[in-house]
């Protein structure tokens, strides 16, 4: 009994000592429960080794920073080893790195200022909180369950910023400076009612809190009719590229049903006159009508199933055939499954095209082949993209250096970025390479995605 008494004397007296030990397993679950807050807030991606390794060496690195280094530098070494981390561990830009310390900070300062009010309800101050190791045990584990709930509401009703990604450069500066705004302005606020919450009426604290709900409830509806909008924008391009393209075949196969009989009595009469060399060549060019029939099937969102990849392909196609290029597509592969951000493959897949496209139009051949398919081999999907080209003394192996170019107009000082930039991509991104070769008649660039 005397022994039980002890154990409940340390738990409900100040104890400092123990209360270090206390925060060392509440560490690891706070850097654990954040986690998952900003990943689902900012839509990260990541692996199970991932989020083991930022536990671990934010963890490691918050316990021996309390421990080591005084206040206040304490605390500023861990808001920058938090961003810091994200970049580099999560493959993330420096926006979402940033980002992602603000979501955790002022989640945290919500959730624990409303738990606080809650305590001092119950006659249990702040210096009892941070003190006594039972109320220090009661209020953290409160503290990360709200935490925890809130994670699972957000997943579950899938509410992200992850629209900005998909809107332009204009749109998406505007609504992250306006977020940014209201993140400093929460800040403020909720470090305004920690640091006097022993001192404020619960009036003013409650109301502040309730304006603090609501700005958050609007921002969360204002993000969702945004989202919403955007993805009924992509559809409705979608729809256009697709329509524009149903024309077009249709178009086409009308063409043949009109002159089916007349290709078949051309036909004949080649064979009537035994020419076997003119009906190759009438055969050839009847292949070569066919297969852009066959292409123009291809594009299908049905087939091409992500929707920024099938407007990408479309307008190229559309874009080459203006230019007299013959683009044929064969692809093998389910692009629900791609291993790759959908905003760094269509990156990629742009400047690649753009470059095939030019390279092309100056060639008296002008033909494009993209192949989509997956390698089960060595576990990875390919965007084998090869097109003919007539500067056959182009250099494959300084092609990506920054400046380089093999073109020669006057303007030529405004190229040789393109490639460059896709280089800079592969190097943030571990399971990417670019395999570039080129024959007598064709230059091939093969994106590697590995799985």
């Amino acid at each position: 009994m005397d022994f039980l008494q002890t154990i409940w004397n340390s738990m409900t007296t100040e104890n400092t000592l123990l209360i270090k030990i206390i925060n060392i397993p509440l560490v690891f679950i706070e850097m654990y429960v954040s986690m998952l807050l900003f990943t689902t807030i900012l839509n990260i991606t990541v692996s199970k080794l991932q989020k083991i390794l930022y536990v671990l060496i934010l963890g490691i690195i918050g316990l021996i920073t309390a421990w080591a280094i005084p206040t206040p530098y304490n605390t500023y070494i861990n808001v920058l080893a938090c961003p810091i981390l994200v970049y580099f561990l999560f493959k993330t830009n420096i926006l979402k790195a940033i980002l992602a310390e603000v979501v955790q900070y002022i989640s945290f300062l919500v959730l624990g200022l409303i738990l606080m009010i809650i305590f001092i309800l119950l006659d249990v101050n702040s210096q009892i909180i941070t003190t006594v190791p039972l109320f220090k045990i009661l209020y953290s584990s409160s503290l990360y369950l709200l935490a925890y709930l809130l994670y699972k509401i957000l997943s579950k009703n899938n509410i992200n910023i992850s629209l900005i990604n998909k809107m332009h450069k204009k749109n998406s500066n505007t609504l992250l400076i306006n977020f940014i705004i209201g993140i400093i302005a929460i800040a403020l606020q909720v470090y305004i009612a920690t640091a006097y919450i022993d001192t404020l009426q619960i009036g003013i604290i409650i109301t502040n809190i309730i304006v603090l709900l609501l700005y958050f409830s609007i921002s969360i509806y204002s993000l969702s009719r945004t989202n919403k909008l955007e993805i009924t924008t992509e559809r409705l391009e979608e729809e256009r590229l697709y329509n524009k393209t149903l024309t077009v075949l249709y178009d086409k196969i009308r063409g043949f049903k009109h002159d089916f009989n007349n290709i078949v009595q051309a036909i004949g009469g080649y064979i009537s006159t035994d020419n076997i060399e003119g009906l190759k060549d009438y055969y050839s060019d009847l292949v070569s009508d066919c297969r852009k029939v066959n292409n123009l099937a291809v594009l299908n969102p049905e087939l091409i199933n992500n929707p920024a990849v099938y407007s990408l392909l479309t307008s190229k196609y559309h874009m080459a055939e203006d230019l007299g290029i013959k683009m044929n597509f064969d692809v093998f592969l389910d692009l629900k499954t791609l291993n790759i951000k959908t905003y760094d493959l269509t990156r990629i897949l742009g400047i690649l095209l753009d470059n095939a496209i030019e390279a092309c139009s100056k060639c008296e051949d002008k033909d494009i082949y993209i192949t989509i398919r997956k390698d089960n081999k060595v576990n990875r999907q390919l965007f084998i993209i090869e097109n003919t080209y007539s500067n056959k003394n182009v250099d494959t192996d300084r092609i990506f250096e920054k400046g380089y170019t093999s073109k020669t107009e006057n303007n030529s000082a405004n190229h040789g970025l393109g490639l460059w930039e896709v280089r800079q991509i592969l190097k943030k991104n571990d399971n990417l390479n670019l395999y570039t070769t080129k024959s007598d008649t064709l230059f091939k660039q093969q994106l590697e995605i590995y799985f």
